[in-house]
């Protein structure tokens, strides 16, 4: 009760709490339904089930939704990547619009592999570069400047490739605790690095700018260092750039270069996604899973999602176009410590990992098929 007063329910001019949870769902539900109507769709039918859904918990969209959906703030994406360009312009558009995004209660996510490493040349004067961890420094100040939705703190990821001449430095970078306080990091590693690893060889590093080659890392020493930099401070983390580019669902859009600030959704430039998550224990019945259900709420949580596209309002004409287009929805999960512990099912056995197996198949299958 005190989260969702102090982050979601509604307020009036004078601060006071208007609506109580119900009141939530009944704006969240009429709020999202709305999108049936231009498809054609019954939107007070759809309205009822969405209302159900939240009321029940079975269902639970992300924060920007919660707080924004039937409001006159109707942003209600959660997850951003937004591109940044190699100049000063670039950079600090990226910074505007991030800002913009986190006031409206989106996090972001960047990639900052192709910014010209620190002491190259700029417009032929060598020696003035400040590079990518400065920059990334840059971000994390106006992050700390603008509170997230008015609500909460802002998150961004920060990702660079391995082969970039200055991944040493991000990788230090938070050996510092006070600093870079509202970015998670991590390192992009591609198929070469890894195989490198493997044969205890060094790689090359590439200066974006140009292609060059400037030097070389030993493999194995930049994964061992990466670790205890891991264990210290929880940064950085690794992406498997490659692993990702393999099962880009559309390849022929762009390359997946980031993800969210929490790392769990790929994105491409200017894309946005907004979330939701099942609660695995409210399908526990008499001691077994009603997967049928399952099913249909997994269904109605799809419609909800792709709806939620519709109706959001996009900070830039840009994100609108690319959200629009590939509609990307995240459909996830919680409660299942909880399920385990209805079913009487040891979280540490192998029939907790074969549940785990069944229920993710089910709704994966499902979802697919809803969307």
């Amino acid at each position: 009760r005190r989260v969702l007063e102090a982050r979601y329910l509604a307020r009036n001019q004078a601060g006071c709490v208007v609506e109580s949870y119900e009141d939530l769902c009944r704006r969240v539900a009429r709020g999202v339904a709305a999108a049936e109507e231009e498809s054609g769709g019954e939107p007070d039918r759809i309205e009822e089930a969405f209302h159900r859904l939240l009321v029940s918990r079975e269902f639970l969209p992300n924060s920007p939704t919660l707080m924004n959906a039937g409001t006159p703030c109707a942003q209600l994406a959660a997850c951003f990547v937004l591109p940044i360009d190699d100049s000063m312009d670039g950079i600090f558009e990226a910074v505007k619009r991030m800002a913009v995004i986190h006031q409206l209660g989106g996090g972001t996510g960047f990639s900052f592999s192709g910014i010209r490493p620190r002491g190259d040349a700029v417009a032929g004067i060598p020696g003035i570069a400040a590079g990518p961890v400065a920059f990334l420094g840059v971000f994390d100040a106006a992050t700390a400047a603008v509170k997230q939705g008015g609500r909460r703190r802002g998150a961004n990821m920060g990702v660079m490739r391995v082969d970039h001449p200055d991944i040493l430095e991000l990788g230090r970078a938070k050996t510092d605790a006070s600093r870079m306080t509202h970015f998670n990091r991590a390192v992009g590693v591609t198929d070469a690095c890894m195989r490198a690893v493997e044969a205890g060889k060094r790689f090359d590093l590439q200066n974006p700018r140009d292609g060059t080659r400037v030097g070389g890392l030993d493999a194995r020493e930049l994964l061992g260092e990466m670790a205890e930099n891991a264990w210290a401070g929880g940064d950085p983390g690794v992406i498997f750039l490659d692993t990702l580019n393999r099962d880009n669902p559309t390849p022929r859009l762009g390359v997946l270069q980031a993800t969210n600030p929490c790392g769990e959704l790929p994105l491409l430039d200017d894309e946005s996604c907004n979330l939701g998550s099942i609660r695995l224990d409210a399908f526990v019945c008499e001691d077994r899973i009603d997967w049928e259900r399952l099913d249909a709420t997994t269904d109605l949580a799809v419609r909800f999602l792709d709806d939620v596209i519709e109706v959001s309002e996009y900070p830039f004409a840009e994100i609108a176009e690319a959200s629009r287009g590939s509609r990307k929805i995240g459909l996830g999960v919680m409660g299942f410590a909880d399920l385990l512990v209805d079913l009487g099912i040891p979280y540490d056995s192998a029939a907790a990992v074969e549940t785990a197996e069944r229920l993710m198949e089910r709704i994966h299958t499902r979802a697919r098929r809803a969307s």
